[in-house]
């Protein structure tokens, strides 16, 4: 990864001043290499390296990972200073005579790499490694079962015998059910979970809410469940393609879905124009019938992982299609909640997938992501944040929602059904208006002119999160939260880190498809001015966000 923040002690390293988050990037690709699929490892900087500070997010590939990067930089391993014992005495035998507390042996400290600061129990990396496997990892955060995404988890297990607690996996129910009907099912593999015929117990399942369960948490963390120690999930439901037949693990075809916001030429009429085979174009076409019960839309994930300490939060997706084509689109609700967050300050970076350049097409996209799509869908989330920052300017804005008196549920069910800004800590301001005409008018570099309009959706949004406030303290100052302060001329996502993960190798000659995918977001960024990085994510390397 070549990009700013690289600094000695972790080459390819991405740092923001004072992160909250440390990711280690074990797997940043998406097939068919099976030794670089999506695994990741996050904590919270604020807990060192403790025991089950540590979370998994996805383990296609896992422990092979953190073994090749244990052999690439234990070699720079050093011994840490001992620790000079107090000058204060021991009694013996209740006398006053003294003695002084023997010195603390040096311990080997990892100097370099991703697992810098890291003590060292074992000599050998691959001991190191599955001491950090069994004892610092505590959660397997799943975003969707594919094999990509699993497999290297379900063959780790086997290496979790002798041990004293039980791993945990984390994830909305239809992955749970997948996971247990398809692999730990003593055909695929034995049934290692707690659950289930011949239950091994190696392993529980911890069913998420999918939008986030308001009867946990309180204040900023409404909605979350902690998982792992100073790391708290809320998860949603995104769209991954079309699941051509009927198991536990798909979602549903729904007649509410909207496309607010989205430009007109991405629309999923001009998406299924734009597939070049017309039997595909016919069998699309059909599949958007709400009569239709053969092709839904499979299930993944996407997170917010909100760090206890500081209350700053990032945003990983699983595998997600543009909602322009999809039969199910919900990633806007996504981008509803992450609005108010990055508005408050508290968001520091999107991880999300972009698996092919811009020469696939539409109908071979397989549920996954292009710069151009990326972008697109990053303007949305550009539409919903001006929502929130543009001054009053229409005489015949919406008026603003109520919360609900018992004071348990986010600030509306219809608000909740499509995606709930978020209840965190924002400052109270007068209400605002969005006139439906308001846009947000970036270029196409490949289909012309676009326009992402802000609704009013949009700005009975902005109403909410300005008038959602009884359970929360304002902070001082914008300045003091972090706050995005914009003028009409700023860019909307200013600041905002934006990692690209899930790259499919395409195993050919050079260019790297790698900048092949970055030159593409970077161009189309600057012609519809965002204000966002992007920065493509390599295997070994740390992100600090």
């Amino acid at each position: 990864m070549k990009a700013d923040g690289r600094s000695s002690a972790d080459a390819g390293t991405v740092q923001s001043a004072s992160p909250a988050f440390q990711i280690i990037i074990l797997g940043a690709g998406g097939g068919p290499n099976e030794d670089n699929v999506t695994g990741l490892l996050v904590r919270s900087t604020a807990r060192q390296w403790t025991r089950d500070s540590v979370l998994a997010v996805d383990a296609g590939v896992h422990l092979a990972a953190i073994i090749k990067i244990f052999e690439e930089h234990l070699p720079r391993a050093s011994l840490r200073k001992p620790t000079i014992a107090s000058a204060a005495a021991t009694p013996v035998n209740g006398d006053n005579l003294s003695t002084p507390t023997e010195p603390v042996r040096p311990k080997l400290c990892m100097s370099t790499g991703p697992f810098a600061n890291l003590e060292l129990p074992h000599a050998t990396a691959k001991a190191n490694a599955t001491y950090v496997f069994r004892s610092l990892i505590s959660t397997y955060l799943i975003t969707h079962p594919h094999l990509d995404h699993v497999a290297g988890f379900a063959i780790n297990t086997a290496a979790l015998q002798q041990t004293l607690r039980r791993k945990r996996v984390a994830a909305l129910p239809s992955t749970i059910e997948a996971i247990k009907e398809h692999i730990f099912n003593g055909i695929i593999w034995p049934n290692l979970s707690d659950e289930g015929d011949g239950a091994v117990g190696f392993v529980s399942y911890d069913r998420l809410v999918d939008g986030g369960n308001v009867a946990l948490g309180d204040g900023e963390g409404r909605g979350y469940i902690e998982v792992c120690d100073g790391l708290a999930v809320k998860g949603w439901s995104v769209s991954h393609g079309e699941c051509m037949r009927h198991s536990h693990h798909q979602g549903s075809y729904s007649s509410e879905s909207t496309e607010a916001g989205y430009p007109s030429y991405y629309s999923r009429r001009s998406s299924r124009k734009d597939l070049s085979s017309g039997s595909m174009d016919s069998a699309r076409s059909q599949s958007f019938s709400q009569n239709s019960s053969e092709k839904k839309a499979y299930d993944s994930a996407a997170y917010f992982l909100r760090d206890e300490h500081t209350g700053k939060e990032v945003l990983i997706f699983g595998d997600v299609e543009p909602d322009s084509v999809s039969l199910n689109p919900r990633t806007a609700r996504v981008w509803q909640d992450a609005a108010a967050k990055l508005w408050a300050g508290l968001l520091t970076g999107v991880l999300i997938e972009c698996s092919y350049d811009d020469s696939q097409p539409d109908g071979m996209l397989f549920g996954h992501l292009t710069p151009r799509h990326l972008v697109t869908e990053l303007g949305v989330l550009a539409g919903k944040v001006r929502a929130l920052t543009a001054p009053d300017s229409s005489p015949g804005s919406p008026r603003k929602r109520k919360r609900p008196s018992n004071g348990h549920k986010l600030p509306s069910e219809e608000l909740l059904a499509r995606g709930p800004p978020s209840r965190h800590h924002v400052r109270r301001r007068t209400r605002s208006s969005v006139s439906p005409s308001s846009s947000l008018r970036p270029e196409s570099p490949r289909h012309g002119s676009s326009e992402i309009v802000l609704t009013n959706e949009d700005a009975e949004l902005r109403s909410i999160v300005e008038e959602d406030g009884s359970n929360h303290r304002a902070p001082k100052s914008r300045h003091e939260s972090g706050a995005i302060h914009q003028s009409p001329t700023t860019k909307p996502l200013a600041g905002l880190k934006v990692i690209i993960i899930h790259v499919k190798d395409p195993l050919r000659d050079e260019p790297s498809i790698e900048e092949t995918i970055l030159a593409q977001l970077q161009e189309h960024e600057r012609e519809s001015q965002l204000g966002c990085t992007f920065t493509v994510s390599e295997s070994g390397t740390s992100i600090w966000l």
